[in-house]
C-alpha cells in the first residue's frame, strides 16, 4: 500500500510544471566563461589527438606496424571524444528540457 502512494507522489512529482534552469546572480558570465574554455580545451585536445594517431601510424609504417595499428585504433577514440563534446548541448537539453 505505502508504494502504491509512493508511486503516486513520484509520477506527481514528475507530472509538475518546473521552473527553467537559471544561473546564481552573477555567475552567468563565470559559467560561459567556463564552458567556453573546456570547449577549447576539447578541440586542442582532439587536435593534439588527431595529430598523434597520425604520427604513430607515419612512423610505425616501416617494420613497427603494431605502432601503426595503434594509432589507427586511437582514431575512432578522438573522434568519439569529439562527438561527445559536440552534441554535449543537445544531449542535456533532451534529458533535462527547459
Amino acid at each position: 500500500m505505502f508504494a502504491h502512494y509512493l508511486a503516486g507522489a513520484a509520477l506527481d512529482a514528475l507530472a509538475a510544471p518546473t521552473p527553467p534552469p537559471a544561473a546564481p546572480p552573477g555567475l552567468e558570465a563565470t559559467g560561459n566563461l567556463f564552458i567556453g574554455w573546456m570547449k577549447w580545451i576539447l578541440i586542442v585536445a582532439g587536435v593534439g589527438g588527431l595529430l598523434v594517431c597520425g604520427i604513430m601510424m607515419a612512423v610505425g609504417r616501416r617494420n613497427r606496424s603494431a605502432f601503426a595499428a595503434d594509432g589507427a585504433a586511437g582514431i575512432p577514440w578522438v573522434l568519439a571524444g569529439l562527438t561527445c563534446g559536440a552534441v554535449a548541448a543537445v544531449v542535456v537539453g533532451a534529458v533535462l528540457p527547459s
